[in-house]
């Protein structure tokens, strides 16, 4: 996904994109899954207050770190996707 100098094709454009777009929903998801896992026994059974307390900031706290890490890994790991040698050409183990 590099030009070396160059504009890039309105095709890579799209690509990082939609990369984008698929790391933030994705990563939206995972933080709201985790937050739902940690937080939700507060609002579920009758905790006392400070536990309700310390449950909903440790999931959002959790939620948080989670969605970073994983726009994070989603982003690197698409800039580093193998690409072929010559354009146009597939790549051998491909």
């Amino acid at each position: 996904m590099e030009s070396y100098g160059g504009r890039r094709t309105q095709a890579e454009r799209d690509a990082i994109t939609v990369e984008i777009g698929y790391a933030l929903c994705s990563a939206a998801f995972a933080a709201a899954v985790v937050f739902g896992a940690v937080a939700g026994p507060a609002w579920l059974f009758g905790l006392p207050r400070a536990v309700d307390t310390a449950l909903v900031r440790a999931g959002l706290a959790l939620g948080l770190v989670l969605f970073v890490v994983r726009v994070i890994a989603v982003l690197v790991r698409f800039r580093h996707a193998t690409q072929p040698s010559q354009p146009g050409r597939t790549s051998p183990d491909s």
